[in-house]
């Protein structure tokens, strides 16, 4: 007999797009674009499209990307592209996509489309490292005053609706288990209230394009120099929705510290409105919803049950509501100081 959290983690694992991705489909695409395979893959850490390493004969392999279908318009990915390129062309180290002989960044196979990029390696930045944070501080800086030269026009603004109430409303509609549903509806309610004060009490803060999810997956550092990749979820923000996630979650000594080096760099190039400080617990927050929620709506996707085992069950559920009342302390403590 099956466990409640067993049979809440049961999913129909029925065909899915993805599922299309076969080892002679992934070749056949890649050699369409003009490349001579030597049949080796290696499928690459990546959920919300997929990402392969493919071996090009006599050269170096690529990483073919296929999207997921769906996700973004065309128009939103070439937007995605177009920054990547401007980025590059100020001389800073961003993984871009490869053109064709046409020109063309955006590829298609079949019902898919597909971006082929260089293989870049390297590791994740020490965060602990004075000189990491300051470089990447420095790095930043530069991508955001790019960033700020003018506005995405497809690309979607990081807000209070899609990331807080649409996740919440998903959550709570099909997923949250019902001795749990009421305590998670009053606790973001009033998560999302405390949101709104700090949005409307800075409304004038400035929107530019970031790259928009800054982990530490997403940064790779390698001779000295780190290297951004994967720009899947650029849209306009505040800056410090690219500087927050650079800081330690445990310490506010230590994240002061840390700021203070990632600043000193980044205002070389950029300059930092010091009210955006108030909005880092509100994006952390504003991540911890959007993130349940993004697990809740790839849930049909086979990849993420096999991925994501703990997803879904009660306690899943039980710990996440007690990491948001966390969350709802955080939101009232002083913002950190500038050192």
């Amino acid at each position: 007999m099956m466990s409640s959290d067993q049979q809440a983690n049961q999913t129909d694992f029925s065909t899915h797009p993805f599922d299309a991705l076969t080892p002679d489909f992934i070749l056949d695409a890649v050699e369409a674009q003009g490349y001579l395979t030597d049949g080796r893959i290696l499928a690459l850490n990546s959920y919300e499209n997929r990402v392969y390493q493919v071996g090009i004969e006599d050269e170096v392999p690529i990483i073919a990307k296929f999207y997921r279908p769906g996700r973004w318009s065309d128009a939103q990915i070439l937007e995605e592209h177009q920054f990547c390129d401007q980025l590059e062309a100020q001389e800073l180290s961003v993984v871009t996509p490869i053109k064709n002989s046409q020109g063309e960044s955006l590829l298609g196979f079949q019902d898919f489309r597909l971006a082929l990029f260089p293989r870049r390696g390297g590791r994740a930045p020490d965060l602990d490292n004075p000189d990491h944070l300051y470089q990447l501080g420095n790095t930043l800086g530069r991508m955001h005053q790019v960033g700020a030269a003018h506005p995405f026009v497809e690309r979607p603004t990081l807000d209070l609706a899609s990331f807080g109430y649409r996740s919440i409303e998903l959550v709570a509609k099909k997923f949250i288990p019902a001795s749990l549903r009421d305590a998670y509806l009053s606790l973001t309610q009033d998560l999302m209230k405390r949101i709104e004060e700090v949005f409307q009490q800075f409304d004038d803060i400035r929107y530019i394009r970031v790259h928009g999810d800054c982990h530490g997956g997403n940064l790779l550092w390698r001779d000295d120099l780190v290297h951004f990749v994967d720009f899947d979820d650029a849209r306009m923000a505040p800056s410090i929705q690219d500087l927050w996630m650079l800081l330690s979650e445990s310490d506010r000594m230590q994240r002061e510290l840390q700021l203070a080096e990632v600043l000193s760099g980044y205002e070389e190039f950029a300059d930092f409105d010091p009210r955006e400080l108030h909005f880092i617990e509100p994006l952390r927050t504003l991540r911890m919803l959007h993130y349940s929620a993004w697990l809740a709506r790839r849930w049909e996707d086979p990849a993420f049950p096999k991925s994501f085992p703990w997803f879904n069950t009660e306690r899943y559920w039980g710990e996440h509501i007690l990491q948001l009342r966390e969350q709802m302390s955080a939101l009232e403590e002083p913002v950190l100081r500038i050192l």
